[in-house]
Order: structure tokens, then C-alpha cells, then sequence
């Protein structure tokens, strides 16, 4: 499964354990530093990445920018999240997720998405993995540098819950 929780101990009280989110990524999932593209570029893009590593069909990514046209998929603080259509499911061959960072960012109906995680998810495993994805960019400070960083390391172990 894509997601997983893991667990972190508290410097107090090595017997108490935080759940942190993560998500399963590894660093060919991860493309830093791009210029900018209009958005369609964007999501086309993330699809292909998806379609690259093995987790989707090639008509999810249609479904994707089908997705974007029904209801953005920009959802603020310069994050956008592209997935596909319900229709698009049997395209699925197995949840992931993918990260491309634009430092510039790309226009959303005048927003800028510096970060867009491209996802795909097996059943309602996609639901999961929004919900972590939102969760570990709560804190602001890593959320900026993310937007910014050249280190695909940092990126990964941020992601992954290993930070």
C-alpha cells in the first residue's frame, strides 16, 4: 500500500510514539527545478511521469486533464494535486505518487502551483493519499522549501516520513 504510517518517538518520552504520514516515493518519483508550462504541459506531464513508473494506463492521463476541466485541481498554497476521473479507475494499475516542482510556478487561473503531485490510487486509496500529501505540508517552513530546494534527498525523506 501506498501509504503507511510510521512511527516517531517523542525525545520525552521514548515510550510514546507520534504517527507521522508519509507516502511511498523514492527519487526517480521526484522532478525538481522545472520552468514553467501552461497547465494542460503540467498535468500532461505528471501523467506521463505516472504512466513512466508503472502506476497508470496511458488513458488516465486523458482522464487527468479531463479532472482539471470539471473542478481545478489546485488546491492552494501553491499545491496542485492532478488525478483522473472516476471513469478512468480500471487504468489504474497501482497507487503512486509523483512530484514535480516548479519553482516558478504554474498558473492556475492565477495561482501559482510550484509544487504538483500527480496521483493515482487503487480502490479510495487515493483519498489517503491526498490527506497525507496535505498533512505533511502543514508546516509552512517545509512547504516553502519544498517549492525551492535542488535536493531530491530532503525531498524524499520529507515525503516518506523519514525527516
Amino acid at each position: 500500500m501506498l501509504l503507511r504510517m510510521t512511527a516517531a518517538r517523542h525525545a520525552a518520552d521514548p515510550a510514546a510514539a507520534q504517527e507521522r504520514p508519509s507516502l511511498s516515493i523514492c527519487a526517480d518519483d521526484v522532478v525538481l527545478g522545472l520552468a514553467p508550462v501552461d497547465r494542460e504541459r503540467c498535468i500532461r506531464d505528471s501523467g506521463a511521469l505516472l504512466v513512466a513508473r508503472g502506476c497508470v494506463g496511458e488513458p488516465y492521463v486523458d482522464a487527468m486533464v479531463e479532472r482539471d476541466r470539471l473542478t481545478s485541481v489546485y488546491i492552494g498554497m501553491g499545491i496542485a494535486i492532478p488525478h483522473g476521473t472516476n471513469e478512468a479507475k480500471d487504468s489504474v494499475v497501482r497507487t503512486g505518487v509523483v512530484l514535480q516542482q516548479y519553482p516558478e510556478g504554474v498558473d492556475f487561473d492565477g495561482e501559482r502551483a510550484q509544487l504538483v503531485f500527480g496521483i493515482a490510487g487503487r480502490g479510495e486509496e487515493h483519498l489517503e493519499v491526498l490527506a497525507n500529501i496535505c498533512r505533511i505540508l502543514e508546516d509552512e517552513a517545509v512547504l516553502e522549501k519544498m517549492k525551492t530546494t535542488d535536493d531530491v534527498d530532503w525531498v524524499v525523506r520529507v515525503l516518506s516520513g523519514r525527516a
